[in-house]
């Protein structure tokens, strides 16, 4: 039970759920062309990947009402021109190429927004140190 002297606060993300209509060819995907760490698959329709420390989990729903495109994921990459053309040399097709979002006093955040085999819209994210 929660005091008036202690605050509660989400901190972290332990997963995310990706809505996929066909788990094999998310897989392919998520395993292949973004080269994410495939971890297992489980009943009824799930395959599960590791992302940093966050676990994503794609599946088929199971009621119609989470049958719809996911929240947008960013990908936090170290070079977005480096991924950025890994992945389309991949076959993704971007809707943003690579573009500064907002200057930070101690970086530039760039973005990059893709859609995966599913219709989800994804993201690459970078934030680049400045002098």
């Amino acid at each position: 039970m929660a005091t008036a002297t202690t605050q509660f606060g989400l901190s972290s993300i332990g997963q995310i759920f990706v809505r996929a209509r066909n788990l094999d060819r998310a897989i392919r995907f998520y395993r292949d062309i973004l080269g994410m760490p495939f971890l297992f698959q489980a009943p009824p329709q799930m395959a599960f990947f590791q992302c940093g420390t966050i676990s994503v989990m794609l599946g088929v729903p199971e009621q119609a009402e989470l049958d719809h495109p996911s929240s947008i994921i960013y990908y936090l990459v170290p070079d977005i021109t480096a991924a950025h053309t890994t992945l389309r040399d991949r076959g993704v097709e971007f809707a943003t190429e690579p573009h500064l979002v907002n200057r930070a006093p101690d970086h530039d955040l760039w973005l990059a927004e893709f859609r995966d085999s599913e219709g989800n819209v994804l993201a690459l994210m970078s934030r680049k140190p400045r002098a």
